[in-house]
């Protein structure tokens, strides 16, 4: 069996753990000693990284790392508990720290802390905000930070093409890094359909003519990014979008069975227009431009032909090739 690849948050952050102590905090006389289990009783997920870190000056503590691909308004007291259960298990104090990958809707507000009152009890956490798109490019390139080279792309002035090449360059150089140029590769394509869709980042833009750059310079495996806890996310906001228009034509029908139909579709739909989604963009990753007769023709494909064709679409060696798997 082929060994699992392994890019969540934990194996990020082993990478090169003292360097991500001493960012996480700000301070360079941070080391990091271990990385502990993070599984509690209640709450267990794979962005939850604690580290057991060392300074001077506050002797032992620990670093409470929490990557979200985006905040939710949830944060605040999941933080707050996240510390608690953790200064219970190791008996340390923590540092608790919220790295965000991509940024929310313009409407929602990022808080630093978590603050309650009931029948005059008050009850306060602060945590430190990292939102990934504020963070400098060059910064983590010259260090360089290995742990964040896999978001250059989403990283203040990272869509560039000199600096999506220097971090393809920093990633090659390591051999134990190999399996982070998918995810590089997937982030560089996700900003661009951002950008295409939702009005992009709010910082420098990949430009049009990058799209076939990304496949010249990047290798693509999606049995790697489908290892990736982030990619699941974004394939679920697909689901989870079929499911909501699902209950929407279930309602409308009136009856208990066209709600369960409705969520049943509304389900197969969600994932058939995330795979669609995703093979139109492997193919304008690779070609640039798709004619309107073979998107027409992706439109009408099932599921299960939509899956197959996406491995097709990363072998082939033009669009006539692919076209002519496409009328099989």
């Amino acid at each position: 069996m082929a060994k699992r690849a392994d890019i969540g948050s934990k194996r990020l952050i082993s990478l090169a753990p003292n360097a991500w102590v001493q960012w996480v905090t700000g301070n360079p006389q941070v080391r990091a000693s271990e990385l502990l289990d993070a599984e509690f009783q209640w709450i267990s997920r794979e962005s939850d990284v604690i580290v057991k870190a060392y300074s001077p000056e506050h002797q032992e503590f620990l670093i409470l790392n929490e990557l979200q691909l985006r905040y939710s308004q949830a944060m605040p007291k999941r933080m707050r508990n996240y510390v608690a259960l953790a200064e219970e298990k190791y008996d340390l104090s923590a540092y608790p720290v919220l790295i965000n990958i991509l940024p929310p809707p313009a409407t929602v507000t990022i808080e630093n802390c978590y603050e309650s009152e009931f029948m005059g009890l008050k009850a306060y956490q602060d945590y430190r905000v990292i939102n990934l798109w504020e963070v400098d490019a060059d910064l983590v390139l010259a260090q360089p930070l290995t742990s964040l080279l896999p978001f250059v792309p989403i990283l203040f002035g990272g869509g560039s093409e000199p600096k999506l090449r220097s971090a393809v360059q920093a990633l090659r150089a390591d051999q134990t890094l190999n399996q982070l140029e998918p995810l590089l590769a997937f982030f560089a394509s996700f900003v661009l359909a951002m950008q295409r869709g939702l009005g992009g980042f709010p910082h420098e833009r990949l430009h049009q003519e990058e799209i076939p750059l990304i496949q010249q310079i990047m290798r693509w495996d999606m049995t790697v990014l489908r290892e990736s806890p982030w990619y699941q996310e974004i394939l679920q906001e697909g689901v989870a979008q079929g499911i909501e228009q699902g209950i929407e034509q279930g309602i409308e029908q009136g009856i208990e069975q066209g709600i369960e139909q409705g969520i049943e579709q509304g389900i197969e739909q969600g994932i058939q227009q995330e795979r669609r989604g995703s093979l139109e963009r492997i193919l304008k990753l690779r070609f640039s431009e798709i004619p309107l007769e073979i998107s027409l023709r992706i439109q009408a494909l099932t599921l299960e032909q939509l899956e197959e064709l996406m491995a097709i679409a990363l072998t082939v060696n033009s669009l006539d090739e692919f076209s002519e798997q496409l009328r099989m």
